[in-house]
């Protein structure tokens, strides 16, 4: 029988996610293109976006339940096969429905990669889990950053800056991610797994299910629609919100993912000084003070307001499933998954919203009856090319006030968290959340 080799597993979960993150970097770079090449207006974007979001909280709820009987390397496997559907999907898409389905596979893929590694990460590290989830999540902004550095790249030596660029550059840009999910694939396909922490520590399934209904795992399960929300609505958009702010909108992403990265990597410390809760109320605090200084700054300083942000938003997601991983074990790989699938929910819906409210502060700003997609496919340099940069800029900062609400909830639910957990401190000596 083979041993567990924990260093290799660790190494082929983090790349997996990386693929995970690249779908959404790359994505993020050429959604505007996208819009313009399949006239297609901020609705109907939102709504790809979206899809992705749909197919996440699917994958990562139905194998938060199937894990522990199949196994997480048949899941793991699983996303493989969705990763490169959706990839040559959205390579030879040729308008709204090809990307959608594209998208709803590589969200399926992305789904079920986190219902697999969040239990493996916590299963191989019992002992260190909040900080090894933080140093797996690194890989997600880490992504980002390779994604949309890639776009960057190609669109300025490929394209010369020409808006819309040629689609092959987007093609090519999304092809590059079969390189890393071909890798993960045989990676996987050749280790040994574990047995998920639940099932090692012979917590029964009924067991499972009455944990899931403890009153502090609702609470955190509320939270983190809030969490994903502000991390990821803003930083899928950044593109389109700020495409008239500054002529390389998605280097804002960049630097919010790069302070991610940093963020994660040094976790330990933080986390264990302040405990999750600790860090989640600081984090709560620096993402709106973030979200704020995106709206009032220009220029140049809304790159500081990126790395406030991004520190705001660099804990929320490893943070929110260390503390249910630490303080709530017995919800095992299913309380993982639950805490991840609510949250991909909560942008999806977010973003149908959103999508439509941004289409609604546009039609505002523009002449009565103004066809959104003629403004937004006129030649630069025109009137109606100029009107639509102009309604643009306006309805930007109105998202982000909107979206400002969410973060400022945080604060005050992640303040009575702290409060609770010091009154647990006093009152169990072991300081565990067993139930």
């Amino acid at each position: 029988m083979q041993t567990i080799n924990r260093t290799q597993l660790f190494r082929a979960s983090c790349l997996s996610l990386l693929v995970t993150s690249l779908s959404f970097g790359i994505r993020a770079g050429i959604l505007n293109d996208q819009g313009v090449r399949f006239h297609l207006n901020a609705s109907e974007l939102g709504t790809i976006a979206a899809t992705a979001f749909w197919g996440f909280p699917l994958a990562i709820i139905v194998g938060g339940f199937i894990v522990d009987i199949i196994g997480m390397k048949k899941l793991l496997v699983s996303a493989f096969i969705f990763h490169l559907i959706g990839i040559l999907l959205t390579i030879f898409a040729n308008g709204y429905w090809t990307l959608f389905l594209s998208t709803l596979m590589i969200g399926i893929a992305n789904g079920t990669v986190e219902a697999s590694c969040n239990p493996l990460v916590a299963s191989l590290y019992t002992d260190n889990k909040t900080t090894k989830l933080n140093h797996f999540h690194l890989w997600f902004p880490a992504g980002i950053v390779i994604g949309t550095l890639i776009v960057f790249g190609l669109d300025t030596t490929l394209a010369h800056g020409a808006s819309p660029k040629p689609y092959w550059i987007s093609q090519l840009e999304v092809a590059l991610m079969l390189i890393p999910t071909l890798i993960y694939g045989f990676l996987f396909s050749k280790l040994e797994f574990p047995v998920t922490e639940r099932v090692s520590a012979g917590v029964s399934t009924s067991e499972m299910y009455k944990a899931l209904v403890n009153p502090l795992f609702l609470f955190m399960i509320v939270c983190m629609f809030g969490t994903a929300i502000t991390e990821l609505f803003t930083n899928q958009w950044t593109d389109v919100l700020f495409k008239t702010v500054t002529d390389n909108a998605i280097l804002i992403l960049t630097f919010v993912a790069s302070v991610q990265v940093l963020g994660r990597a040094f976790a330990s410390p933080i986390v264990h000084r302040l405990a999750p809760q600790g860090v989640l109320l600081i984090s709560a605090v620096l993402s709106a003070l973030g979200i704020y200084l995106m709206v009032h700054l220009h220029g140049d300083a809304i790159y500081l307001a990126a790395v406030v942000f991004g520190l705001g938003v660099a804990f929320f997601w490893p943070c929110m499933i260390g503390f249910v991983a630490e303080n709530l074990p017995r919800t095992g790989a299913v309380g993982l998954n639950l805490m991840g699938g609510a949250g991909m929910f909560g942008v999806s819906i977010y973003m149908i919203f959103m999508g439509g409210y941004y289409d609604g502060i546009m039609a505002q700003k523009l002449p009565p009856g103004a066809s959104l997609d003629a403004y937004r496919s006129a030649a630069a340099g025109t009137d109606m090319a100029k009107a639509f940069d102009a309604a643009r800029s306006a309805a930007g900062p109105e998202v982000l006030n909107t979206t400002l609400i969410i973060p400022v909830v945080l604060i005050v639910a992640f303040a009575g968290l702290v409060f609770y957990m010091r009154g647990k401190k006093k009152s169990a000596p072991l300081n565990t959340v067993t139930v």
